[in-house]
Parts: C-alpha cells; sequence; structure tokens
C-alpha cells in the first residue's frame, strides 16, 4: 500500500463540496488562514484560500470570474501601486510547489459559499485603477483551473462581452456609450473633456450621415492574455478612415491621439486616419499630425474642415 504524506492526509480530511456554505469564522477555526482579507494561505492546513466578491469588484475594474477560455479569472491583491508577485499572490502562484490545495470562495464577509479546488494555470497583467479612485496601477490577474467543478457561463459584464466577440474586431454601434474605461475604470465618472468628445463624435456622425456616409465603431479584442476591449471613437468604411476624437487642442492631447491611432489601426488596417478636435490646431500641430501621416478634422461654420482637403471634399 502506497504510504501517503501528512500534507495529502490534511487535504483529504477537507470536507466542503461545491456549493456549501460556510460562515468565514467557522471556516478559519477549523482550517486556519487570515480571518480578513482576500488571500488567506494557512499555516494550521496545507490550503490557501482566496475570496471574491464580483459584484463590488467589478466597480472597480476587478473583473473576478469565469471567461469564456473555461478559467476562473482572479485578480490579486495590492491595493495601490503597481501589484508584485508577493505575498498572498505568491502564495498562489507557488500553491502547487509547496503541497497546498487552492481553495476559492464567493463573499469576503460573514457567509462565504465554496466554490471548488483550482490549480494556479498561469497569470497576466492587466490596468485597473487604485482603491479610492487613484490612478490606473498594473494588476496581476490569475487564470485557475478548476479541479473538482465545471467550468460555468461567464457572469460579469466584460466576461460575457467576451463570450460574444469571436473575432479580433467587431462592429458596433455609434450610439453605443461603450468606452475603454468602461472595463478599466467603470466606477468614475466621464471627465469634462471625454463628455465632450462623445459629443464631437455624436455631432460628425450625424453630419455624415447627412452626406451619405455610414458610420460606426469598432471593438478590438488583442490576441492573447489580453481581457480589456479597445474601442475606436469613430470609423467610416466607404472612406476608409478611423478616427479618434480628442476634447481639446493641445500637444499632449494630439501625441496621445496619435498613439491610440497607431494601436488601433494595427487592427483595423485604415487607408485613413484622423484626430477630430473641436477647432483648428495651431500649425505646429498640424504639421506634427501630418508628419505622422494622420490628418486633423475640426469643425468649422456649418460644417468641417480637414487638414487634407482631398480626403473630406464635400465637408
Amino acid at each position: 500500500m502506497t504510504e501517503v504524506s501528512s500534507a495529502e492526509h490534511e487535504v483529504s480530511e477537507w470536507d466542503l463540496e461545491p456549493g456549501d456554505v460556510i460562515e468565514r469564522k467557522q471556516l478559519h477555526a477549523k482550517y486556519g488562514g487570515r480571518t480578513q482579507g482576500a488571500i488567506g494561505p494557512s499555516a494550521k492546513t496545507p490550503n490557501v484560500m482566496i475570496f471574491t466578491d464580483p459584484i463590488a469588484g467589478e466597480k472597480h475594474g476587478y473583473y473576478d470570474g469565469w471567461m469564456p477560455d473555461g478559467f476562473f479569472h482572479y485578480s490579486g491583491e495590492g491595493q495601490y501601486g503597481d501589484q508584485r508577485m508577493l505575498s498572498g499572490n505568491a502564495s498562489i502562484l507557488n500553491h502547487a510547489a509547496e503541497g497546498r490545495a487552492l481553495r476559492v470562495f464567493q463573499g469576503a464577509r460573514g457567509n462565504v459559499t465554496y466554490l471548488g479546488r483550482f490549480a494556479a494555470a498561469g497569470w497576466y497583467e492587466a490596468d485597473a485603477p487604485e482603491t479610492g479612485g487613484g490612478p490606473l496601477r498594473k494588476v496581476i490577474v490569475f487564470k485557475l483551473r478548476p479541479l473538482d467543478t465545471p467550468p460555468q457561463h461567464p457572469g460579469t459584464k466584460l466576461g460575457r462581452l467576451l463570450a460574444e466577440q469571436h473575432e479580433t474586431v467587431t462592429e458596433i454601434d455609434i450610439e453605443r456609450l461603450e468606452t475603454e474605461k468602461t472595463f478599466v475604470d467603470p466606477n468614475r465618472e466621464p471627465y469634462e473633456a471625454e463628455r465632450r468628445e462623445s459629443k464631437l463624435v455624436l455631432d460628425f456622425s450625424a453630419y455624415l450621415r447627412t452626406k451619405g456616409h455610414r458610420v460606426n465603431r469598432q471593438r478590438i479584442l488583442p490576441a492573447g492574455d489580453e481581457t480589456r476591449p479597445l474601442l475606436t471613437d469613430l470609423y467610416v468604411p466607404d472612406l476608409d478612415l478611423l478616427i479618434e476624437a480628442k476634447g481639446s487642442v493641445t500637444r499632449e492631447n494630439m501625441r496621445m491621439a496619435l498613439g491610440q491611432l497607431i494601436d488601433y489601426n494595427r487592427f483595423v488596417g485604415a487607408k485613413h486616419q484622423a484626430i477630430l478636435v473641436p477647432s483648428k490646431p495651431r500649425p505646429d500641430l498640424i504639421e506634427l499630425v501630418r508628419a505622422a501621416g494622420q490628418v486633423i478634422i475640426w469643425p468649422e461654420g456649418n460644417g468641417y474642415k480637414c487638414s487634407d482637403a482631398h480626403l473630406l471634399p464635400h465637408a
């Protein structure tokens, strides 16, 4: 008969089944681990217990839960600054090497629901704001493979969106209010500049439609572990024109728009790229954009002007 190690023996004594509900205090009294916090490696038993609150997390750009790849994606710990592979995060990454079982629970306090035993199957980085609405930083997201429960359908807004998108680039209606911030920092109210950008796009879209042009937007999902979609401001198919809007005419905004258009156009492949702004930029900024092979569009009178008059001959 094969001799069973003490660690294997203690793991076998785990008596919770997926779906069982237990008070968190009782859980830790029996199996050890920290009574607070999201990640609790136990010194009493060979377990790492992690806790997820998808509803609260989603408000802050954490999308813990099942994804279309069949893995449970779990955001690491660390409320300020870039998250690092230390402490509780390291205990998830190294749980197998340390002989610990990885146990996932839904809920953070009071009664929690045991979701099952998982194994860390890799990790990637995503953007999310600091706690309290601070600046964006890098967060660690673990991909957890279920060992004793079948994968579930995605339940978060991001998970459902990814399940619906089967191509890298998907056309969406111009009126959809999704932005990249919707998925990165969903709890933040739009800045005034962003509201101006939205109005610019809607006004210019309406104008293009009066000229017989069709307009849309594109949602881009880069390959690999990228799980936050990119969203273009405007695309005009018959002109093969990709547009990024900015709410003010500053050098910083011009530089940012140039980079965004380069990023988006890796996937869209539009022949023309333009920056839409609320007024005519000064000559040096027009030259900056021209040097990058792009153009600028701005409202003038009852129509629009373009730094390349041939692109919008009837504007």
